[in-house]
């Protein structure tokens, strides 16, 4: 319905598709239903049925968009297209969004969102990291001229390069498992008093918070987060992240594939409109582009986090499609990292070359073995990460 996740313009965002707009209206509705079986949980009543009667591919998606002009937040509008899908199939309404509030409803189905495409990220960085590792093996004894300021500065190897691409990876990876994405269960105001007063019992709401972060695998942060946003800010960092580690490779990889270069041969490559013969080296692009547009969407998350009041207005909203474009870039670019690195290769001859001409001085016993040092470190730390052989 809506062109916001086409992608006409954006090749540093191609295949991100835990982010899109139907992903997240997904995720809105998954939220709504985690929410039923939660309050079944608690209450001991049969509402999986009812939960299982939400489907977000039937809702209006125009209703939907009226809604976010009209409210400010789509939840407004949802909620009663949700409640239609519950009577029109006979089921209960009366418990949909029980005790909840639209921010807890847009910031558990974002974190919802990230959980999944970070996974996806994951996934593809253990793909990126196997590749690099073998290159950074296999060029543990090739000689380069490692270059510092733009200029030769001393003898090194490719596998030197490579594991230095690597230990970002593995750094990324990192970051993602030391990762929690919380659900959000605060009510109206934060404090859950309608839940309680719903449930007829004081702590009602913690325990709906926590069978509701159980149903959707979130974490339960024992607490609501509506304007402390700390947890906003860890996911943001963490795929910006993702992002630099790989933007690195891809200006390293865009420079060294340049043929007065050479040492970086790339597979492949797109084509230009007015240059038939030219092979650019697309997805290296990619990750430079990610790596340049992401610290000021990191800027843009920072700055909603100053958010007043019980409910900011304004600087919540404004963290929306900052927040959901990094984990965009997250998910996008480490798929484009794993097509880069499985289709790229070393030219030891062509380094060979430049080191002999860069007058730095050849690669001797010391620095082969500095470089089978830091290739072996760098190898078993992603080892670690990955939790097995490289």
């Amino acid at each position: 319905m809506t062109a916001a996740s086409w992608g006409l313009l954006d090749p540093a965002g191609a295949g991100a598709s835990a982010t899109g707009d139907d992903a997240v209206l997904r995720a809105m509705v998954d939220v709504e239903a985690a929410l039923l079986r939660a309050w079944g949980d608690v209450l001991g009543e049969p509402l999986d049925a009812a939960a299982a009667v939400l489907d977000a591919d039937a809702l209006d998606r125009t209703s939907l968009v009226e809604g976010v002009s009209r409210d400010g937040v789509v939840v407004v509008a949802l909620v009663p297209l949700l409640r239609a899908q519950l009577e029109a199939a006979g089921e209960p309404a009366d418990r949909l969004h029980l005790g909840a509030t639209s921010q807890d409803v847009v910031d558990s189905a974002l974190m919802l969102v990230a959980s999944r495409a970070l996974a996806s990220a994951r996934e593809s960085l253990l793909a990126t990291g196997s590749a690099l590792a073998a290159l950074a093996a296999a060029g543990r004894r090739d000689p380069r001229a490692a270059r510092t300021l733009a200029r030769p500065a001393a003898p090194s190897t490719l596998g030197v390069l490579a594991a230095g691409w690597l230990d970002g990876v593995s750094s990324a990876i990192a970051a993602l498992d030391a990762l929690e994405c919380p659900v959000q269960f605060g009510g109206a105001v934060g404090t859950g008093v309608r839940a309680d007063a719903a449930a007829g019992r004081s702590g009602a709401a913690d325990e709906v918070r926590a069978a509701l972060a159980a149903r959707l695998g979130l974490a339960d942060p024992g607490r609501s987060w509506h304007t402390e946003r700390s947890a906003a800010l860890a996911v943001a960092h963490a795929a910006s992240t993702v992002v630099a580690v790989l933007g690195r490779i891809g200006r390293d990889t865009t420079l060294l594939s340049r043929p007065e270069f050479g040492e970086v041969v790339l597979a492949g490559g797109g084509g230009s409109s007015a240059m038939p013969h030219k092979r650019n080296p697309v997805d290296a692009v990619a990750l430079t582009a990610a790596a340049v547009e992401a610290p000021g969407l990191v800027a843009t998350v920072t700055a909603s986090a100053s958010a007043a009041d019980e409910r900011p207005a304004g600087e919540w909203h404004a963290g929306w499609g900052a927040f959901r474009r990094l984990l965009a870039l997250a998910e996008s670019v480490s798929a484009a990292s794993a097509r880069l690195a499985w289709g790229m290769a070393f030219d030891a001859g062509r380094a060979a070359e430049l080191l002999a001409s860069s007058g730095v001085g050849s690669a001797g016993e010391v620095e082969l073995a500095a470089s089978d040092r830091i290739v072996d470190r760098a190898v078993a730390r992603f080892a670690h990460v990955r939790g097995g052989d490289a």
